[in-house]
């Protein structure tokens, strides 16, 4: 009886508190982030083939 009333009692809590974090009113409302300076990773402008020195 006391697993069957602690189960309950622990799984009442978690439905409550993700009720209440689905509910929040800030959930998927974030500013976006600002775009880098200088740009990096596969958005990096390369340089040309006339900007490159010859080897």
């Amino acid at each position: 009886m006391i697993d069957n009333l602690s189960i309950a009692l622990t799984h009442g809590l978690l439905l409550i508190a993700v009720w209440r974090l689905i509910h929040r009113p800030d959930l998927d409302q974030e500013e976006p982030p600002e775009p880098d300076r200088q740009p990096t990773g596969f958005h990096m402008k390369r340089p040309s083939s006339r900007d490159r020195p010859d080897a």
